[in-house]
């Protein structure tokens, strides 16, 4: 998940990881659910007007900004991409939440916060990507406070997949997913949070996709395909990924009937 700050398309060939900094340079990212799964978080962590947030993994910023603006909290999003930051301060210029929502380039396994300094800790599809979960983890709870919460939305497996949809994601995405027990729950309970919650939720393409369309307007559509189209036409590097990510399994078709997501939420 490393990364360098390139200056143009055409660099995107030296990029470490493609899925994500391809993904900063088009300037929109996604999870699971959409902003219907992040109201949801919201309400389990019981984030208000007080709380001191740290969205790990936040993107190109969306919800950073969201909950800066909608409850009016602050909000420090920290990212291993320079280019994702960047996207993010430009966001909360655009919507007018700078002085409240702050970004930091940062590796989840290895926080630069001090103890017992947020309210609540949210990370959304990002704990999948990251190699030692159980440090990550346990970097969540020493920057809350007590009784402060961890919130995390993760994709979960709900049948076993075969083994070429997981070779496929891996190869295109680098990601783990779990399922529910003996994986991002016990994960939590392993950290030393108690009061742990689970909530599964299967969904479709059709519903994933309204749910992320919430999250962004028509100029961040437009936007976006815009630098893709442009990074499409210029970069060696872009075309050759979408040409490996639409090489897809059979399986794929199927996908959703065996993950959907989870919101797994625990106590300090």
């Amino acid at each position: 998940m490393a990364s360098k700050k390139q200056s143009s398309p055409e660099k995107i060939s030296e990029l470490e990881n493609s899925y994500f900094e391809l993904q900063a340079y088009w300037g929109m990212t996604k999870h699971m659910g959409g902003l219907k799964a992040t109201e949801k978080l919201v309400e389990l962590c019981h984030i208000n007007q007080d709380n001191y947030v740290l969205v790990v993994g936040c993107g190109v910023g969306v919800t950073p900004c969201y909950l800066a603006k909608r409850y009016g909290c602050r909000v420090v999003g920290v990212d291993l991409s320079e280019k994702m930051v960047d996207r993010s301060k430009e966001r909360a210029k655009r919507e007018g939440v700078k002085n409240r929502a702050e970004f930091r380039i940062a590796d989840a396994q290895n926080l630069p916060f001090e103890d017992n300094l947020f309210d609540v800790v949210i990370c959304e599809s990002v704990n999948a990507f990251i190699e030692n979960k159980p440090r990550a983890l346990s970097e969540y709870v020493r920057v809350i406070k007590p009784r402060g919460y961890v919130g995390l939305n993760e994709v979960t497996w709900l049948k076993t997949p075969p083994q070429e949809l997981v070779a496929y994601l891996c190869r295109i995405m680098g990601a783990e997913f779990l399922t529910c027990n003996n994986g991002w729950k016990d994960l939590l309970e392993g950290s030393g949070l108690r009061e742990t919650m689970a909530f599964i939720y299967k969904t479709n393409a059709l519903s994933q996709w309204i749910n992320e369309v919430r999250q962004f307007d028509f100029l961040d559509f437009i936007r976006a395909w815009g630098r893709y189209l442009y990074m499409f036409m210029r970069s060696p590097a872009c075309r050759r990924f979408t040409k490996e990510a639409l090489t897809f399994p059979r399986s794929i078709f199927g996908l959703f009937k065996y993950f959907g997501y989870g919101l797994y939420v625990g106590r300090k």
